[in-house]
Order: C-alpha cells, then sequence, then structure tokens
C-alpha cells in the first residue's frame, strides 16, 4: 500500500517543479488520473510470476493502479530518472524495487538489483516518447523487446491523440489502441505485444 510523502513539497508540487526543470522529459502537466492509471492496469500479466517493469513513474500515480488493480510489491519494479522522483517514490512504495537510471538500460539495471532472472511479462511506460528523438525511441523499443518474454506487452501512453506508433513498435504487434477521455490531458493508451514465435 502507498503512504503519503512526508517530502517537503508535495507531489503534485514536486511534479510541477521537475516539470519546469526538464520539460522535455517530464511529458504531463499534472499526474496521470486514476482513469489513465486503470486503462494501464487493465494490461497487466496474469501470471503472478511474471515480472511487471515500470518506466518513468514519477510522482507514483500508475504504480498506485497498478498496486489497486492486484500487483504485488515484489512482482514491480520502478525505473527513474529524477532522484527527486525516486525519494517520494521509495517513501509511497517502500515495497517496491524502485531504480535511479536511464530506462534504455533497463536490462543492465535489473541485473545490477538481482532481478535479472526473473522473466518480465509487462512493461509500462509513462516515458513522453513524442518528446525524445527517433534514434532514443527505437534504442528504447529494442530495450524493451529484449527484455519481454514472448508474448509480454509494452503498454505505453501519450497525449498525442493519432493512432500511429511509436517508433521501434512495428516490431510488435499492436493488441489495442484507445483514447481515455477522463485525464488531463486525453491520452491515448496503447499496447504493443511481443510476438509470441
Amino acid at each position: 500500500m502507498s503512504k503519503p510523502p512526508r517530502h517537503p513539497l508535495s507531489a503534485s508540487a514536486l511534479f510541477i517543479r521537475e516539470w519546469l526543470r526538464r520539460p522535455n522529459q517530464i511529458g504531463a502537466i499534472a499526474p496521470s488520473s486514476r482513469h489513465l492509471g486503470n486503462a494501464m492496469a487493465r494490461w497487466l500479466p496474469a501470471d503472478p510470476d511474471d515480472l511487471v517493469v515500470e518506466l518513468g513513474p514519477g510522482t507514483g500515480a500508475i504504480t498506485q493502479a497498478l498496486m489497486a488493480h492486484g500487483l504485488k510489491a515484489s512482482q514491480l519494479v520502478a525505473i527513474e530518472k529524477s532522484p527527486e522522483l525516486v525519494a517520494v517514490l521509495r517513501e509511497r512504495f517502500p515495497a517496491i524495487s524502485i531504480i535511479t537510471g536511464d530506462a534504455r538500460e533497463m536490462a543492465a539495471l535489473l541485473r545490477e538489483h538481482g532481478r535479472g532472472e526473473h522473466r518480465v511479462g509487462a512493461v509500462m511506460s509513462s516515458l513522453p516518447l513524442r518528446q525524445f528523438k527517433e534514434e532514443f525511441t527505437r534504442s528504447l523499443a529494442d530495450a524493451i523487446r529484449r527484455l519481454l518474454r514472448p508474448g509480454g506487452c509494452w503498454v505505453q501512453y501519450s497525449y498525442h491523440l493519432g493512432n500511429s506508433g511509436q517508433h521501434g513498435s512495428e516490431k510488435f504487434h499492436l493488441r489495442c489502441s484507445d483514447i481515455v477521455w477522463r485525464n488531463l490531458p486525453p491520452a491515448r493508451v496503447s499496447v504493443y505485444q511481443k510476438h509470441a514465435a
């Protein structure tokens, strides 16, 4: 269960401060709504032994939704680049493995933290990929594909409401792509599945 943060700034104020500092890395103007969190959590793996990797958890809105949908703390690893946000996440979710680092290095980060042997059933990404260079996004998509088990899903939301895929997503099967209107701003949740073969 999450705890209210004791950080001197509230989660929302910290989110806004990080957005002002790093607008290219914080893609939203407000933390994700519970409706967006629920849309992401629908795609949690059914197998309780599968690991879930969350990329760019921010202040933990999606993290909270994943836990509320029954994901065990031992199943979740979150990777966040901002040390300030990592501190808030570790306070809110003390039972979850929260790693400071670059999402493209996720496999190495998992190995360093003793989770490299676990099978990954889903990657939940809040990273604002449309704001990054194509080279970064393709590199990230390749890292996700290598990490996922066959049939595993990469769940990505974007504030770009068009239905064009992310760079690198052509190596996946598009399972679903829906708009969550009850979010500020509205977001599209796309689910890319790694081929089972």
